[in-house]
């Protein structure tokens, strides 16, 4: 996929202000600080996730991150679709569709056995959005969380 390129170190003045923009839309409270620790060891290629600017490369339009895992269940490698945002005014053009599908077919090839995602249960429309791209909920499961 041409518009989805693995982000490094040289990309973070670019990826930053759509992290700050995504948390912003979505009521994270997140600072600069906080942003810039959480994305910097995406950036110097930590084994546990990366990110991906959507389209551009000099002028991205969203960008996407996965965390990596395992999972006994899936059999290997798993990840999760932690964020994923493309700007509001080229929303509803296909690119956060493409994204994914970019995303699932070079981690398919990488090995790694499924793709998961988090989404709000009121949201309709994102799910409606997630489901375009081939996510199913899991009827008997509810993603939980423990923050340390």
């Amino acid at each position: 996929m041409k518009s989805l390129h693995l982000a490094g170190e040289a990309d973070a003045d670019k990826l930053l202000p759509l992290v700050a923009a995504f948390h912003t839309e979505m009521g994270y409270g997140t600072d600069d600080e906080h942003r810039a620790a959480a994305i910097s060891p995406l950036l110097q290629g930590s084994p546990h996730g990366a990110a991906w600017l959507i389209g551009p490369r000099r002028a991205p339009v969203g960008y996407i991150v996965l965390t990596f895992g395992w999972s006994v269940e899936f059999g290997g490698l798993d990840a999760i679709v932690d964020e994923l945002y493309v700007r509001p005014a080229v929303r509803g053009r296909g690119m956060g569709i493409e994204a994914l599908d970019g995303i699932a077919k070079a981690m398919r090839e990488a090995g790694v056995r499924a793709l998961h995602l988090e989404v709000d249960r009121e949201d309709e429309r994102a799910q409606r959005f997630y489901g375009r791209a081939r996510f199913k909920p899991r009827d008997s499961y509810i993603f939980m969380s423990r923050v340390l």
